[in-house]
């Protein structure tokens, strides 16, 4: 599986963006995909996933009100849009992916977990700033 993430530039605070990420690969099976950031001297940390199959998504707590993951499944891309964006937004953003196994609990929690996914794209700068 490849991941290509793009979308990334300089946007003001308040304003909005949306992110691509590109999948190549067999993805025939469950799947969790989604976005995770880092900003500089931080932790990578999960913005939002979303599931195959049933489509369920998950947000961390601070983007929840302010950006919707989606997907193109014909396409093969999942989106993230991002509103009322503020500078501490500003982090390099990664696609992650990684294959579910049937039977095996799936919750909230492990989908954000950065430690859950094994493939990862090579990451778009935002920058939010006036």
């Amino acid at each position: 599986v490849q991941l290509q993430a793009s979308g990334g530039g300089l946007v003001q605070p308040g304003g909005s963006l949306r992110l691509s990420c590109a999948v190549s690969g067999d993805t025939t099976d469950d799947f969790a995909i989604g976005w995770f950031r880092q900003a500089p001297g931080k932790e990578r940390e999960a913005v939002a996933i979303i599931a195959s199959g049933n489509g369920d998504t998950y947000y961390a707590d601070s983007m929840k009100d302010r950006s919707r993951i989606s997907r193109d499944n014909a396409k093969n891309i999942v989106f993230l849009q991002m509103n009322g964006v503020k500078s501490d937004d500003t982090a390099v953003y990664y696609c992650a992916f990684d294959f579910l196994i049937v039977g095996d609990a799936w919750n909230r929690r492990r989908a954000l977990n950065v430690n859950e996914y094994e493939y990862w794209g090579q990451g778009t700068l935002v920058t939010v700033s006036s």
